[in-house]
């Protein structure tokens, strides 16, 4: 058996996906990417083997529920453990103002963004509590924490995932496993979520900064290895 680890990334985009992929990779991490299409994880997964990073593809649906167990299953089989597992939607879903939300718009939004992780996370724990170490990141955005005007929706879900990993986090800390979140309050560059925005014609909003992915990884990587928080917010708050 090797003593590398392996870190398995739920949304393996082209902006934060690839930079945390190659961020662990340097590391001695091995990779497990997971997205919808098969076609771009093989070419990531070329791109890290030239880079000398083992990784694997594990195309499928995240919002297929009934799915998550075997498909966190077949990355233990393929690498004997997940000792990170980092959720992170990729892609752009559009907030709604709080005076038009109902029950079916939210609906939409709750597997992707509260369900799934949760999911996700239910079933990479066993393994973790068994070895008795391991991490668990779910990413968000910043109403999740925050909340804005016009921008609801997306916010209720993932403000539920955000309770979840702090109530998680309490209770698995002592047993040698983290349990955090990032949020963040800014667009990724070289993500989907900002091609999506851009192709559509949507103008940026100045007040939102765009983001080196790069640096994203990094406070990942800080909260798995330190463990002294278990949020952080990208950029900081004013007066944080």
């Amino acid at each position: 058996m090797t003593d590398k680890k392996t870190i398995a990334i739920f949304g393996a985009g082209t902006g934060l996906g690839a930079s945390l992929a190659q961020r662990f990779g340097r590391e001695n991490y091995r990779v497990a990417l997971v997205a919808r299409r098969a076609a771009p994880l093989e070419e990531r997964v070329a791109e890290l083997a030239h880079d000398g990073i083992e990784a694997a593809a594990f195309p499928a649906d995240l919002t297929n529920l009934d799915g998550i167990p075997g498909l966190v299953r077949s990355i233990e089989e393929r690498f004997g453990s997940i000792d990170v597992a980092i959720y992170q939607p990729v892609g752009h879903v559009g907030f709604v103002p709080a005076a038009e939300l109902d029950a079916s718009k939210l609906q939409s939004m709750a597997g992707i963004f509260a369900f799934s992780p949760i999911e996700v996370s239910h079933a990479a724990l066993p393994g973790m509590l068994a070895r008795g170490d391991g991490a668990i990141i779910i990413v968000g955005g910043l109403t999740a924490v925050v909340p804005m005007p016009g921008l609801s929706g997306v916010g209720p879900m993932m403000a539920a995932a955000r309770n979840y990993i702090f109530t998680l986090n309490a209770e698995v800390a002592s047993k040698g496993v983290f349990a955090g979140t990032v949020n963040i309050g800014a667009v990724i560059d070289h993500s989907a979520g900002l091609r999506a925005m851009t192709s559509g014609g949507v103008m940026l909003d100045p007040r939102y900064p765009v983001l080196d992915p790069n640096d994203i990884a990094e406070e990942v990587w800080s909260l798995v290895t330190e463990r002294d928080w278990v949020e952080a917010i990208v950029p900081p708050l004013p007066g944080a």
